[in-house]
């Protein structure tokens, strides 16, 4: 599992918590990824939405522009339970192999 495989997990993960606001998902990673770019994220955001896992929705103006929020799809929630299966089928190997 690459990294960008871990950080649509962790988009997804995020997701399946209820809506997510654009700005906080990027916040969150960068927090967990700092050596990862804003555009890298934005780029797995636009990925999953293309690929029909999340979907993007307006949210209430906060005095400024409208917020968009993510919201996880049905074939979203399939893909998070694929990636998290591959991610502890990795654990277990690398644990197997002695790596903590």
């Amino acid at each position: 599992m690459l990294k960008k495989d871990l950080l649509e997990l962790c988009l997804l993960h995020l997701m399946a918590q209820g809506d997510q606001y654009g700005y906080d998902l990027l916040r969150q990673l960068h927090a967990a990824f700092p050596d990862t770019q804003e555009s890298a994220i934005y780029a797995i955001l636009r990925g999953l939405c293309r690929g029909s896992f999340t979907e993007r929705c307006q949210g209430e103006a906060s005095g400024g522009p409208e917020r968009k929020y993510y919201r996880l799809t049905e074939a979203g929630s399939a893909r998070y339970g694929d990636l998290l299966a591959s991610w502890r089928g990795l654990r277990e190997a690398l644990s197997a192999l002695g790596i903590q």
